[in-house]
């Protein structure tokens, strides 16, 4: 963690120094006419993308939400590893994997053979596989993550904060305005002016105010999908019980009583029930059975038999649907339209599915995750506002992937037990789908087709297990300044920077020469050189890319001093040399990066890796013109 690079100062390293000219912020304090972004809802789509933003002061930054404060309890849990490799840019993944349950297993029960009306658990899967992530999954309640966005944006340059007690009552959009063409209409949600409304102008709306989206409806959006007729119960209790596997995440299906999900939960004591209940006709819904908490333990207890649990507090409780849909657009701009678009949907706001896959609250944040850097890009005049069309086209193709495999899966969950499956002559379909299901549900399946964004396979070879368009797979090296093991990919932070990892060649050790010096030299003076061309006057030479390196050899054989001068820049108000930018193979045993994510180790390799972390192209170490070229297709 680097945080005097403009000078000594004192107190937590997590508050960045405040930004001058910054908004007052009060109860008594007016909203402000115009901004650059408003963002709607805060949830976790909405803080993530508020957090990404706060970062940068020159970008004014609103989020409303019509609730008068964060949440306390309940809603979502389930953090996979993909967002934890995203909570890492942040710089609180440290702190979550410190509170929280870690999913190590998952525990599989079903109808003893011998006594159908009694369960038995009839095998294990281990949650994350071996080198999949870097990162645990995790359980969390969803305030206390809100919480820790909220702690990211507090501390910002911008000290930004949520306008709590406002949500949106409508928009409109002029297409012949050239600044702030969205005028939004917001209603005073929970104050002393309950009712009453202001107008804001802004470059762009993000709505991520939730499945019945004001914002979603005000550009023509509509969800479409279909509802699975069964009433579901979920439960965050503290409770005693002689079930052996309650502090495993447990999928538990009886003969005739229906289904359980265990999920343990942060704190030792509490843990999460989602507990089916009853088929529902086409047209009812889960509210009008007004089920209750009691209705709930009585069936799970139905279900778990012989156990039993005793509840002695029941932390939160809701009764839901099970349901899946997706609207048909992510943005305001309606098919065969040919323009920029001015307002966003993230979240549950343009999709929504069952909670059992542990999928929600992970592609949320990882929809604004995407969308924010781009944002970034156009606001600062460092891309064209065409950028954020890739928005919609790259988040939809997941959103789909989504609902279909949740689809299948909340059929799978609910389905009866078959002969074969209980007298053990045939492995349960829930195992092998959950197995199949690892990547997707950890969050790594996500592929982006090629595009301005994703360049062509062409040298995939070099660098196999870094695939093209999928998120950067970290792998442990040494820090060459300071001997320090660590991740590779624990450099990015979520500044909206774009990565060059170059990796060296068996024989490069980077002196005069070499492929790794002659990249740093072209990249630092070459008139062609994206960095040359997309770093403005005054800036610091990593301020749009940031360059790093990878060699063979243990940090004992290398030379810091034959390191090339971009690999040791001069950056910050005081000029101080960088010393984190160089990297050796782990000499400890932990793994050889280049061995693990299959880098040629003859000819080494350049990989470019986006600000959301999706590698953006494999490149030989000479390739310049390709380099060029891919960067002059995005970057102004």
């Amino acid at each position: 963690m680097q945080f005097y690079r403009d000078g000594f100062r004192g107190g937590s390293p997590d508050i960045k120094q405040a930004a001058p000219n910054r908004r007052n912020r009060g109860t008594n304090e007016p909203l402000p006419e115009k901004v650059d972004v408003l963002i709607a809802g805060t949830g976790p789509a909405g803080l993530c993308l508020a957090a990404q933003l706060s970062q940068f002061p020159e970008i004014e930054t609103m989020i409303i939400e019509r609730m008068p404060c964060n949440i306390i309890k309940g809603k979502a849990d389930g953090i996979n590893t993909r967002t934890m490799e995203m909570f890492q840019a942040f710089g609180f993944a440290d702190k979550v994997k410190r509170e929280t349950y870690w999913v190590n297993q998952t525990a599989f029960w079903m109808p003893d053979p011998a006594n159908p009306a009694h369960i038995k658990r009839v095998g294990r899967v281990q949650d994350v596989a071996d080198d999949s992530s870097e990162m645990p999954h995790i359980l969390i309640n969803q305030a206390r993550l809100h919480e820790l966005f909220l702690e990211v944006m507090k501390n910002s340059p911008s000290r930004l904060e949520p306008d709590y007690g406002w949500e949106v009552a409508g928009l409109t959009i002029d297409p012949n305005a050239t600044e702030y063409p969205v005028t939004v209409t917001l209603k005073d949600s929970i104050g002393v002016n309950w009712g009453a409304t202001r107008t804001v102008r802004a470059n762009y709306v993000v709505g991520c105010d939730g499945a019945h989206s004001n914002v979603r409806k005000a550009i023509g959006g509509t969800l479409h999908g279909d509802a699975a007729h069964q009433a579901w119960g979920v439960m965050d209790i503290l409770a005693n019980t002689d079930f052996p596997d309650v502090r495993q995440k447990c999928l538990i299906s009886s003969a005739s009583e229906g289904n359980v999900l265990i999920l343990p939960r942060e704190g030792g004591y509490l843990f999460r029930m989602y507990v089916e209940l009853d088929k529902l006709r086409p047209d009812e819904r889960a509210a009008s059975r007004k089920f209750t908490q009691d209705d709930m333990i009585a069936a799970a207890n139905r279900i778990i038999k012989p156990y039993s649990i005793d509840v002695k507090e029941v932390v939160w409780w809701s009764i839901y649907d099970i349901g899946h849909s997706i609207t048909d657009r992510f943005d305001d701009v309606p098919e065969g339209e040919d323009r920029n678009p001015r307002v966003f949907t993230a979240g549950d706001a343009c999709h929504t599915h069952s909670p059992k896959a542990g999928q929600g609250m992970n592609v949320s944040m990882q929809d604004t995750f995407n969308l924010g850097w781009k944002l970034v890009h156009v606001l600062q005049g460092r891309a064209d506002a065409s950028l954020l069309r890739s928005y919609s086209k790259e988040r939809l193709t997941e959103a789909k992937r989504l609902v279909e495999t949740d689809h299948s899966w909340s059929r799978i969950m609910s389905a009866p037990t078959t002969q074969a499956e209980r007298d053990g002559t045939e492995e349960p379909r829930i195992i092998r789908q959950f197995k199949a299901n690892l990547e997707f549900t950890g969050g790594t399946a996500v592929k982006y087709d090629q595009s301005l964004l994703v360049g062509p396979a062409t040298h995939q070879a070099l660098a196999k297990g870094e695939e093209i368009g999928r998120r950067f797979h970290s792998a442990p090296v040494v820090r060459l300044a300071d001997a320090m093991q660590m991740q590779l990919g624990h450099v990015a932070e979520a500044d909206a920077r774009w990565r060059l990892y170059a990796f060296a060649g068996k024989a490069d050790s980077s002196n005069p020469g070499s492929a790794i010096h002659k990249l740093a030299d072209w990249l630092e003076t070459n008139p062609n050189s994206p960095v040359v061309k997309h770093t403005r006057p005054g800036e610091d030479i990593d301020a749009v890319i940031d360059f790093r390196a990878v060699f063979q050899q243990t940090f004992d054989q290398l030379a810091f001093e034959n390191m090339p001068s971009l690999l040791k820049p001069k950056t910050g108000k005081l000029g101080l040399i960088d010393f984190e930018k160089v990297f050796c193979v782990d000499h400890k045993g932990v793994g050889d990066i280049f061995d693990m994510r299959g880098i040629n180790r003859d000819t080494g390799c350049l990989v470019v890796v986006r600000p959301d972390q999706y590698v953006a192209h494999v490149l030989p170490l000479d390739g310049y013109e390709e380099l060029a070229a891919f960067f002059a297709g995005i970057l102004r």
